[in-house]
């Protein structure tokens, strides 16, 4: 029978395409840039990384911890998470014209790029070969109906963040019309949410 689940990009690959985002966003951060995209930017990759690490621990680390718990990095890697959120309260309490703002913009992403490394490297690996295709594809329908769930409240403020960080970009355009995108798709569920049945 047709199952809607097995459509979905696998959980890997959704988790590959989330270090990418965070990478790319990354990528456009500089010192000299000014004070308020240097913010944005930062406030993007925090949002980012926290709705990422939420998901990792609730739909994936889960099974993989069941299926395979033998793996050190299954055990490693919510305490990285930690330290990444410690780090993050840090970045967001520190305005982007504080010296200390840059500072910390590297620290987390040093924490953040030794961590996709090894997920990268062994975990995401390890998923593939032990769940499958199809199960991976039920979990990464899982993971977004919760990334909707865990968007819908912050969508306005991600969309912002892109358009004001990634402003003069040439990605700018993209990224800003998929966050765009995001945020419309967060909400609508939302909206239907509310909606009340018909009255006769």
């Amino acid at each position: 029978m047709f199952n809607l689940k097995q459509l979905s990009p696998t959980i890997t690959d959704m988790i590959r395409f989330d270090h990418s985002h965070v990478m790319v966003t990354f990528h456009q951060y500089s010192k000299d840039k000014s004070p308020r995209v240097k913010k944005a930017l930062a406030d993007t990759i925090c949002d980012a990384l926290e709705i990422h690490a939420t998901l990792e621990e609730e739909v994936f680390y889960p099974v993989m911890r069941e299926r395979d718990a033998k793996e050190p990095f299954i055990h490693e890697a919510e305490p990285e998470h930690d330290e990444m959120r410690r780090i993050i309260a840090k970045l967001r309490a520190t305005p982007g014209s504080d010296p200390r703002h840059d500072d910390l913009v590297m620290e987390l992403m040093r924490d953040v790029i030794h961590h996709v490394a090894d997920e990268e490297t062994r975990l995401l690996p390890d998923a593939e070969a032990i769940l499958g295709k199809q199960r991976l594809s039920e979990l990464g329908a899982d993971m977004t109906r919760r990334r909707v769930q865990l968007l819908g409240p912050k969508a306005g403020k991600i969309a912002k963040e892109h358009a004001v960080g990634f402003s003069g970009s040439t990605a700018a355009m993209v990224v800003g019309v998929a966050g765009a995108l995001i945020a419309a798709f967060a909400l609508k569920p939302n909206r239907a949410d509310k909606a009340q049945p018909a009255r006769a």
